[in-house]
C-alpha cells in the first residue's frame, strides 16, 4: 500500500475519532487530573466536608464563610512539603491560595469518606 493511501486512511480515522470524542464528551463535566496536586484537590472536593470549630472561628473573624474553602479547593496550591502524606488512614494536606485579596492556608484531613478542615490561617496580601 502506498504511503499516500496510508496517510489518507490514518487521517480519516483520526478525524472520525476526534469528532466522536468531541460529540460524546461535549457538555459533560469531564476532567483529566494528571498531576498529584490536581488529583489531591479533586479527591478532597468530591468528599463530604466538615469544619473544626477553630476553622469556623478564623473564617468568621475574617468575614469569610465556608464557601471560600470550596474556592480554595478549585484554585489552591497543595504544599506537599508541609503535608503529612505518610499516614495510613487519613492523610493531612496543607493547601494555600489567594481569596478576596487575602492569603488563606488550610490543613485538611483527607479520610476515605470525609475531608475535615482542621485549621485555617488568613493573612493580608499587601
Amino acid at each position: 500500500m502506498k504511503l499516500a493511501y496510508r496517510l489518507a486512511y490514518f487521517s480519516g480515522g483520526f478525524i472520525i475519532g476526534i469528532a466522536f470524542l468531541f460529540f460524546i464528551l461535549s457538555g459533560k463535566k469531564t476532567s483529566c487530573a494528571y498531576g498529584p496536586e490536581s488529583r489531591t484537590l479533586k479527591n478532597i472536593r468530591l468528599k463530604e466536608r466538615a469544619f473544626s470549630e477553630s476553622t469556623l472561628n478564623v473564617l468568621r473573624e475574617n468575614k469569610m464563610d465556608t464557601s471560600v474553602v470550596s474556592l480554595l479547593l478549585e484554585d489552591g496550591d497543595v504544599l506537599f512539603s508541609e503535608s503529612n502524606t505518610d499516614l495510613d488512614s487519613c492523610r493531612q494536606y496543607v493547601i494555600e491560595g489567594e481569596i478576596s485579596k487575602k492569603n488563606l492556608k488550610i490543613t485538611v484531613e483527607n479520610c476515605e469518606k470525609l475531608a475535615t478542615v482542621l485549621e485555617a490561617q488568613v493573612t493580608s496580601n499587601h
